[in-house]
């Protein structure tokens, strides 16, 4: 008994340290052997110094982002992060400013990158996203550059042919070439350069031309370690019917969205990747029914195959996928029961399904009576532009974690009423329009949702202006149009319209 408290003591400390060796660890893909520039450290290497000094002269720098880079010590300069043990440069981290808001920054970085950048020898992490080098194309010499394991030069406004030079980066395991649409562009004839690339994790060439590459495919199937590939808007146009001998048996996430197969739904390669969570093959043109093979696809979490031509009921053994989150299938010929379709989700594994996008995929007949299981925890249901008639069930109601409700634009009708509504406190979502249905409320009822989008037109809320809209402050988008509403406008409702940016109150009688 006397020993007791020293062992307890010992495993607290080994706790200790193994809670401390996982707050230093990071993804597979970034070693954190540098230091932060607030940190102490000796003055940087000299001739290392030199080459940031003259990589800095070649750029343009409107914001005067890198007015830090002064001083004997380049350690303490914004983005640059050096070894705790060497001294030397290991991270360039050059973002661009609002970097993912879709729109290039007038702060961003510009000019042109110099050669001088290969006195960082030891660099392994450069980023360079979001930046505005327009009309310059990736410089050859970053293939030279043989310690980089994470190399992001997405967004940044290149242009031109992507250089073969960087297959030379044998230790890369993180590579983003992304583009945008509204660019001149990258572009690559010639993909054999990444076979070389034989550590590599995580490939994204977003945008990328690559609509002369046939045989890009047993290219990628080299990359033994890749989990994650992202090939959307790249003009392909080959999807093999499979691979003789895959090794893309750790890959986890799969983009091929928005290309140019055009090619029956199955056979095809991607099938046979049951280690995938993440697949998007929408806007790609496949046809013919929905693979069996879904079915076998049991690491699957998120599974987007819209505005494809994909015709008939979804498999039954999608019940297997036991990890689904998140089903995608709009703009698909379904033509068949909503309720069956319900029945083939899967409810294993605690009802994980939390976003169905169904919209616009002839789904026919009316919602259940009763809550299927499988919806239980649903955040997101899309289920517009079908041929879905009858009552809206109560069940819907039971939905406490909704966030966003749209049956537009249906045959539906009937009423709905409180039950329906008052416990859907998270609702941010409600898109009614378009079918006939009446909502009948007390008008001392206040909702405990407050809604961003209203879109409730030609549903029956007349003829007294519903009060419950009262309390909607945060709405953006607002359409009771063709309502049966007979009444005036209650001063409140200008307070509570005030942040609505789409307001459509036609076809009433409002004075």
């Amino acid at each position: 008994m006397g020993k007791a408290p020293m062992d307890t003591l010992q495993l607290s400390c080994i706790q200790i340290a193994i809670a401390l060796l996982l707050l230093t660890q990071t993804e597979s893909t970034i070693d954190d052997t540098s230091t932060h520039p607030d940190d102490p450290i000796t003055n940087c290497i000299a001739t290392e110094r030199t080459a940031l000094l003259a990589f800095r002269a070649g750029l343009s720098d409107p914001a005067n982002l890198l007015s830090s880079w002064k001083g004997d010590d380049c350690c303490r300069w914004k983005g640059i992060y050096c070894s705790n043990g060497t001294g030397h440069v290991v991270r360039l981290d050059l973002r661009g400013p609002d970097c993912g808001s879709g729109v290039w920054s007038t702060q961003a970085l510009a000019g042109n990158i110099s050669s001088a950048m290969l006195g960082l020898q030891q660099l392994w992490y450069l980023d360079l996203r979001c930046n505005r080098f327009n009309n310059i194309q990736i410089p050859e010499f970053m293939g030279s550059l043989h310690s980089l394991r994470y190399l992001d030069l997405s967004m940044a406004q290149f242009t031109g042919r992507i250089p073969p030079q960087l297959g030379n980066l044998s230790n890369l395991r993180y590579l983003n070439l992304e583009t945008y649409p509204y660019d001149s562009g990258t572009y690559s004839t010639d993909v054999t350069w990444l076979s070389r690339l034989t550590s590599l994790e995580h490939l994204d060439m977003t945008f990328v031309n690559l609509s002369t590459i046939v045989h890009w495919l047993p290219v990628v199937n080299m990359l033994q370690t890749l989990k994650v590939l992202r090939l959307p808007f790249c003009q392909l146009r080959s999807s093999p019917d499979s691979l003789q001998i895959s090794n893309l048996t750790s890959l986890e996430i799969l983009d091929l969205s928005i290309n140019n197969f055009s090619k029956h739904s199955r056979p095809n390669w991607f099938w046979d990747l049951t280690s995938l969570k993440y697949l998007d093959i929408s806007f790609n043109g496949f046809f013919g029914p929905f693979p069996d093979e879904i079915g076998n696809m049991t690491s699957i979490v998120e599974l987007q195959l819209s505005d494809n031509n994909l015709v008939g009921m979804i498999p039954s053994n999608m019940k297997n996928l036991c990890n689904l989150e998140r089903l995608v299938s709009s703009r698909n010929n379904i033509n068949g029961s909503v309720t069956e379709l319900f029945h083939r989700l899967p409810s294993c594994s605690q009802n994980k399904v939390h976003e169905l996008f169904l919209q616009d995929s002839n789904l026919t007949g009316s919602l259940p009576d009763t809550l299927i299981e499988a919806l239980s925890n649903l955040n997101w249901l899309i289920l517009a532009d079908n041929r879905l008639t009858g009552h809206v069930p109560v069940w819907l109601g039971e939905l406490t974690k909704l966030t966003m409700l749209d049956l537009g634009y249906n045959n539906l009708d009937g009423v709905m009423h409180e039950g329906h509504l008052s416990r859907l406190d998270m609702l941010e979502e409600l898109t009614l329009s378009g079918n006939s249905i009446a909502i009948t409320v007390s008008p001392t009822w206040v909702p405990s949702f407050r809604l961003r989008i209203i879109q409730l037109g030609s549903c029956q809320l007349g003829p007294n202006f519903p009060t419950w809209l009262r309390w909607q402050t945060q709405a953006l988008t607002l359409d009771v149009s063709n309502t049966s509403i007979n009444d005036m406008v209650p001063d409140w409702f200008w307070v509570a319209a005030s942040s609505v940016m789409f307001l459509n109150i036609r076809n009433n009688q409002i004075t």
